[in-house]
């Protein structure tokens, strides 16, 4: 059922909200499920923070197909502003506009330049104007300077934008806003504040299995076992980039590819660039996937 707006949610309960986003290939475990839940019947933002490839990103992909409605995604960066994450003005369109005046020798008011006519939506403003209602991703907000939170008070807040040339535009539909971080800064309490808040921390190695046997069902289920530990263990190492959920996915898929039903140290050796991204922790990581491979014969 997609979203109506005005906080309307499509589930009767949490337990229905999670058989949803499974179907949808998530496997959202109860405090997730019930933070988004919440979220959107009680039209509030969701900030999820927590480790590199934890799953937060996907949460924003997969709500908007279980609504069955648009994702609208801002990715963060240093330096973002109001013009990559706002609105712009199409100064091309503004130039021929004063050009066509001055042939015709009819002066253009400047109001008129400044017109909606001239505005470019960015993602911000186009999640404020999508219909039906949007899920609205801010990804990696931590990755913003901290003065660009100032600009989404207002959006969190009241779902509505002001532009100094046109005024105040407030959504008719709002969107469903999730907010992401990695927590490589601490993001302001008056942004939190606006939030329902939640971490999402890496599965369990049980549930990773889960996790691998949905995504990738063609794996058998010893080599989603194995690799549920090793990415396990991984973990646990002081690793540059532990391997998150998607690497773990990866792995299985080239390990299901190679017609591997389980892991041994030699085809853990020769895939392992699909699990662990640095020189630096291959080493190690053999070290561990030898003993962990070796005690699963």
């Amino acid at each position: 059922m997609p979203l109506d707006g005005g906080g309307a949610t499509p589930w009767g309960s949490v337990d229905e909200l999670q058989r949803a986003f499974r179907y949808h290939g998530y496997i959202a475990d109860r405090g997730l499920a019930t933070a988004i839940h919440l979220a959107v019947a009680l039209d509030r933002p969701l900030f999820l923070e927590g480790e590199a490839g934890v799953g937060k990103t996907e949460v924003g992909n997969v709500l908007a197909g279980a609504l069955q409605t648009q994702l609208i995604r801002l990715q963060c960066y240093e330096g973002i502003g109001v013009a990559q994450a706002m609105y712009d003005w199409n100064y091309l369109r503004q130039f021929l506009a004063v050009r066509a005046s001055e042939a015709s020798d009819r002066n253009v008011a400047l109001d008129d330049l400044f017109s909606p006519e001239f505005l470019v939506e960015r993602p911000l403003l186009k999640a404020l104007r999508s219909e039906p209602a949007a899920v609205l991703l801010i990804d990696e907000i931590d990755r913003a300077d901290d003065e660009f939170e100032a600009f989404l008070l207002e959006i969190l807040s009241d779902h509505a934008m002001t532009i100094p040339e046109i005024g105040t535009i407030k959504a008719e539909n709002p969107p469903v806003v999730v907010l992401t971080s990695n927590r490589t800064r601490e993001v302001h309490d008056a942004l939190k504040r606006r939030c329902l808040y939640h971490v999402i921390k890496y599965p369990d190695v049980d549930t990773e299995i889960q996790i691998v046997r949905l995504r990738v069902p063609e794996a058998t289920e010893q080599l989603a076992r194995d690799v549920a530990r090793a990415v396990a263990g991984l973990r646990g190492l002081s690793l540059a980039k532990p391997p998150g959920i998607a690497e773990a996915l990866d792995w299985t898929s080239a390990l299901t590819f190679l017609g591997v039903p389980k892991l041994d140290p030699d085809v853990a050796r020769g895939t392992i660039g699909a699990v662990v991204k640095h020189e630096e922790d291959l080493e190690v990581a053999m070290n561990l996937l030898a003993e962990v491979t070796s005690t699963d014969e």
